[in-house]
């Protein structure tokens, strides 16, 4: 039998794929090319994302938790953020998934939630600083994260029950929530042990 496909169009879910797939792109193109410079010109000085000593992307991409893989973490953005993206257009496309096909996307956005929950701990207690494009990057991989698992639960995905798919529907409303829970709990991290906050209001007025 052919595999079992997901009929529910999540139109909601796919906007915010592709929205949150360019603004990552984005993200990761800027970081590159202040690798890629930085390495074509060790002179230069600073990066222009370097705003003060503890929001700067310098020493996150020069320390090897910037290449843990063997080559600058945003490379993997680069490539991983053109799979929300594909597939955010494709569902407004009309395009329908398997489950399997499901279950591997998941498997991706987790693996990316969690690298980013990894690089956060390092950037605030090991290196001391948060990068502005990394930040940008934090900003949608959290709620990408959070909006594709209840995507799973609502279709069935997970667990092919009408309770869940009720569970589903009724978490889908507290995405943004949780979302902006998360991003409380990195911002009180960050106050506590870089104090970050008077720092960050300075740069953004």
């Amino acid at each position: 039998m052919p595999p079992r496909t997901i009929d529910t169009r999540p139109t909601a879910l796919a906007v915010w794929l592709v929205i949150a797939g360019v603004i990552g792109w984005i993200a990761a193109f800027a970081l590159t090319t202040e690798k890629f410079h930085a390495l074509a010109n060790p002179d230069s000085g600073p990066a222009s994302c370097d705003f003060s000593i503890v929001v700067q992307c310098t020493a996150n991409l020069d320390s090897w938790q910037g290449s843990v893989f063997g080559f600058p973490n945003p490379i993997l953005g680069l490539t991983g953020w053109v799979a929300p993206i594909v597939v955010g257009v494709a569902i407004l496309a009309g395009a329908r998934f398997a489950r399997w096909f499901w279950w591997l996307f998941a498997a991706g956005i987790t693996f990316a939630f969690g690298f980013v929950l990894w690089l956060i701990g390092q950037s605030i207690y090991m290196l001391g600083t948060l990068c502005p494009w990394c930040m940008v990057t934090w900003l949608v991989t959290i709620p990408t994260f959070y909006a594709v698992w209840v995507q799973l639960l609502r279709t069935g995905v997970i667990v092919d029950s009408p309770r869940a798919r009720r569970v589903g529907d009724a978490l889908a409303s507290w995405v943004p929530l949780m979302a902006i829970v998360t991003y409380a709990i990195v911002l009180l991290l960050a106050q506590l042990r870089l104090d970050a906050i008077p720092q960050l209001i300075d740069i953004l007025f």
